[in-house]
């Protein structure tokens, strides 16, 4: 039987260093306007600041555990981790997906109430500090942009933290024009309730993404049966088996598989054959393969 391990990441330092960097810097952004949002939504007796504050307290705790969670995710393998601490990432993603749904629970049952009895409001305080929110969710979003938000779940969930609070400033921004010219109060808690339905969806959204990684699910990107057929088309091959695709974390996906081959076949040879494939291809570069002989077969529950 032969085997072969291959694990190259080297790829990814550049990536990790782009996106500590957005989120330090949104974090610092975010952290610093929140204050001024609370003071705003308190003075003018708004909840769609209030609310949007609550967002943003979520954004300015999602940003600075999803930079400490890549910051703890680089730290070195060990005897007893031996992936080291890169599913920190994943965890701190399904986190702050569970923070978005509490919020939004949060603001329903307070906009409820304010239905009910809507209650006066400060139109100009509430659109003065709604523009300047509206901007600095603006300027956080194109730093996240400009990170790794469509390889890395975790940069991911905090753009859609900072996505939803910007459309929440927006809102704010619409209820207090209604507000000022019309007079309608009721405004203020209707765009609390769509910001709430767009927290709801994000959250949902990252929190069934990292529960997929958690639970080993295969990566979206990547098909398993084409995975196999690739492997069954190489001369030599006779067959693959225990085939499993899984990612460590969303931008580091791993595969491990049996590949039964006929005797007379190079097993080392092609070992690098299908290494390349897979790269090349399906871009998994963590590959742990086994090599079978179909006169010397594989047995046990791990081979059916």
């Amino acid at each position: 039987m032969g085997h072969s391990h291959s694990h190259d990441h080297g790829h990814g330092h550049h990536h990790h260093s782009s996106n500590k960097q957005a989120l330090k810097l949104s974090f610092i952004l975010i952290a610093t306007y929140m204050v001024v949002e609370v003071v705003g939504g308190i003075l003018t007796n708004s909840l769609a600041l209030l609310s949007d504050a609550g967002h943003m307290l979520s954004d300015a705790a999602a940003l600075g555990l999803s930079y400490f969670a890549l910051s703890f995710g680089e730290k070195e393998a060990t005897l007893s981790k031996t992936f080291g601490y890169k599913r920190f990432e994943i965890l701190a993603a399904f986190i702050n997906g569970l923070t978005l749904l509490a919020i939004s629970v949060y603001i329903f049952v307070e906009a409820y109430r304010r239905i009910m009895a809507p209650p006066e409001v400060m139109s100009i305080g509430m659109l003065t500090v709604s523009i300047i929110g509206l901007l600095v969710n603006v300027a956080a979003a194109y730093i996240l942009m400009r990170g790794d938000k469509d390889e890395n779940l975790n940069v991911r969930s905090a753009f859609l933290h900072v996505l939803g609070d910007l459309l929440g400033s927006v809102g704010a921004i619409a209820a207090a024009l209604l507000i000022m010219f019309f007079g309608w109060n009721l405004a203020d808690p209707i765009a609390s309730v769509i910001v709430a339905i767009l927290i709801i969806i994000s959250g949902i959204r990252v929190t069934r993404d990292s529960f997929h990684i958690l639970m080993e699910g295969v990566p979206a990107n990547i098909n398993v049966l084409r995975v196999r057929e690739a492997l069954l088309s190489l001369p030599g091959v006779n067959g693959v088996h225990d085939l499993h695709v899984w990612a460590i974390t969303s931008d580091f996906p791993a595969l491990s598989c049996h590949v039964v081959i006929e005797p007379e076949t190079d097993g080392q040879q092609l070992l690098r054959v299908i290494e390349k494939k897979l790269h090349d291809e399906f871009h998994i570069e963590h590959t742990t393969i086994q090599i079978d002989f179909s006169d010397y077969p594989c047995e046990g529950d791990h081979c059916n």
